[in-house]
């Protein structure tokens, strides 16, 4: 039995905003497996962040945690330009990162990550949590059973009101728009529907300064259905959100609430399901796979192949709609 399995994973975070204070009650469900620490260029941050999630330390830099023997794995969730440097410090300590997304500014970083880990024996896990949502899974298996024949068109709807500010509105911390920040997710969900994503072209509506708030992206997949996305932060939100995908199949079609809420087929038989309420944005799912993962030395579910094809995937949308990414 190695010391992974008998003591529990020091987990500390790089940044101290609204994501750490969100990952550490996700993470309340994991304890005793997982401890806390918390990592600020504030201290009275740090400490407030430790006080309020029953942590067992409080660091005034990153520099610090990383060095520290009382740190096992380190979740860098400070702004994107920042992420290649906190994972190549991190690795270079010996330590495992967890690293939100998204993981790097480009995919080329994220081949410079994966060459780190080669080289030091040390994972890196993406925070990336729809590749858990229990939707996911639920439409990933009717498809499979052939409850709506051959899949032929995918639309993904994920268009919403989002304001943002602070990092999120400065090029040069956010490394992109809206579909680098926050279409990551529905560009991992597009590629892990048991499809492979084989090209992509995109287009920006609206307004053309700035960075982008909408884009939408069409894919051809290996197998034969063609997808598109629409992301945007600029569309009214009714009903709190709500927003429905549909897969169209030759014998049937297959309905979704974008958020996961509840997935509807009808064809060769009708029928509704509520995937997983539960855990409906898959973040419980993501970090039990993470510390199985990390107790076992082994790669998670969502691996870091993935998440560089992901972030291949926007950059190729970016080219083909003329727009400067960052």
């Amino acid at each position: 039995m190695s010391v992974q399995d008998t003591h529990p994973m020091r987990l500390c975070f790089l940044g101290c905003g609204r994501v750490a204070d969100a990952h550490s009650s996700r993470l309340a469900r994991l304890r005793p497996g997982v401890t806390l620490s918390y990592a600020s260029r504030s201290i009275d941050k740090a400490r407030a962040l430790c006080s309020r999630h029953g942590g067992t330390k409080a660091f005034g830099s990153y520099q610090e945690a990383i060095d520290s023997r009382d740190v096992d794995v380190v979740a860098v969730v400070t702004p994107p330009a920042s992420h290649l440097e906190w994972v190549r410090a991190s690795l270079d300590a010996g330590k495992d990162v967890i690293v939100e997304k998204p993981p790097a500014l480009s995919s080329s970083d994220l081949g410079e990550i994966e060459r780190g880990c080669r080289a030091t024996g040390r994972f890196v896990f993406v925070a990336e949590n729809y590749y858990y949502k229990p939707v996911l899974a639920a439409v990933r298996r009717a498809i499979g059973s052939g409850a709506i024949g051959e899949p032929l068109f995918i639309h993904l709807n994920a268009v919403k009101r989002q304001r943002t500010g602070g990092w999120r509105d400065d090029p040069a911390e956010a490394g992109g728009g809206a579909l680098f920040e926050g279409g990551i997710h529905w560009v991992n969900f597009a590629g892990a529907l048991g499809f492979t994503i084989r090209s992509v072209k995109a287009a920006r509506p609206g307004r053309r300064e700035g960075l982008e708030r909408s884009m939408a992206l069409l894919f051809e997949y290996e197998e034969g259905p063609v997808g598109l996305l629409s992301y945007s932060w600029d569309v009214a939100s009714p009903l709190g959100g709500l927003r429905a995908s549909r897969i169209y199949g030759r014998e049937g079609s297959l309905v979704f609430e974008s958020n996961g809420l509840f997935m509807a087929t009808s064809g060769r038989r009708w029928r509704i399901r509520f995937p997983g309420l539960g855990d409906m944005l898959g973040y419980r799912a993501m970090f039990a796979d993470f510390l199985r993962a990390w107790r076992a030395r082994t790669e998670p579910g969502m691996t870091l192949a993935r998440a560089r094809r992901d972030l291949e995937v926007i950059e190729e949308a970016y080219r083909s709609a003329g727009v400067s990414k960052g």
